[in-house]
């Protein structure tokens, strides 16, 4: 009887350790996740302090711009834009930092009215060269036009970065590829006349940024003399500005987990000999191009 308490206790022993383990791994992995989550609002959270200090920035320089306008309509033109600028910002500062998508339109929006504002400034300089008692308040003016040009192409190119960055983190990508060649029985061979299939191994990184949700990844295969591999004419999606063709695709479903799957190309022509490309695409962007080699 005490042998059989003595078996008990170390069973529960054993099963007790290892709930422990598994409780501190599955915390691990949770502190990883919630990392990962914090430095994403934290880049989101700097993206919309910048985009406010541009909108405050821009305030700033109508009201440097009003003190020199002697001609009401413009005064009233450029006056409007300033509220124009005042409601787009604490529009900005009720927005969420997560609300990408709104913080870009309010960045392009004030894109926008800082145009509109350079040529309300154009009009003030024509309005001043035709009167020489304000020469030297048109000088003002003029440095201010040339300051509100480098910052408008500082801002761009500012903007060029962000989007970059923030295309490049959601864009999802392939961190592995192969390719085999198949028989017809779909097992594997190196024999050149007996390939009837060839097979395409990848695997899409983990990605918490991406959209998640329903996507279809596009294969195109390149062949030696740069002319794409397909089955139909019909079979083409949108890259960029023109439908181009492809030779495989499937739908999959991504949750921002890590996805390995294959494609297959049923092989009904003479293959080439020589070195080929693999480009796949998801969400019409290239994710990922690989090269390899058919040999006899």
């Amino acid at each position: 009887m005490k042998k059989n308490n003595v078996i008990i206790l170390s069973i529960l022993s054993a099963v007790i350790i290892a709930l422990i383990v598994a409780v501190i791994y599955f915390i691990n992995k949770a502190n990883e996740k919630e990392a990962e989550i914090a430095e994403v609002a934290e880049m989101m959270n700097f993206e919309k302090e910048q985009v406010e200090r541009e909108f405050q920035d821009l305030t700033t320089e109508f009201d440097g711009y009003s003190v020199n306008i002697k001609n009401d309509s413009l005064f009233k033109l450029l006056n409007d834009q300033k509220m124009k600028v005042q409601q787009l910002l604490e529009e900005l500062r009720i927005t969420k930092a997560t609300n990408a998508r709104r913080i870009a339109e309010l960045r392009k929006e004030l894109t926008t009215v800082r145009s509109v504002m350079i040529h309300y400034v154009n009009q003030i300089d024509s309005l001043n060269a035709e009167n020489k008692v304000l020469k030297t308040e048109n000088v003002e003016v003029r440095r201010k036009y040339n300051e509100a040009s480098q910052t408008v192409e500082q801002l761009s190119k500012e903007k060029e970065n962000l989007n970059e960055v923030v295309t490049r983190a959601s864009k999802l990508d392939i961190s592995s590829f192969s390719m085999q060649t198949l028989n017809s029985r779909n097992r594997k061979t190196t024999w050149f006349s007996k390939v009837a299939n060839l097979q395409f191994n990848y695997t899409i990184s983990k990605n918490i940024t991406a959209q998640a949700g329903q996507k279809t990844i596009y294969l195109r295969i390149i062949r030696p003399d740069d002319e794409v591999m397909t089955k139909s004419e019909a079979n083409v999606f949108q890259f960029e500005d023109k439908q181009i063709a492809y030779s495989a695709k499937k739908d999959f479903e991504y949750t921002g987990e890590a996805i390995t799957d294959v494609l297959y190309w049923k092989v009904e022509e003479i293959l080439q000999k020589g070195a080929y490309r693999a480009d796949f695409f998801v969400d019409g962007s290239r994710i990922g191009s690989f090269t390899f080699e058919i040999k006899k």
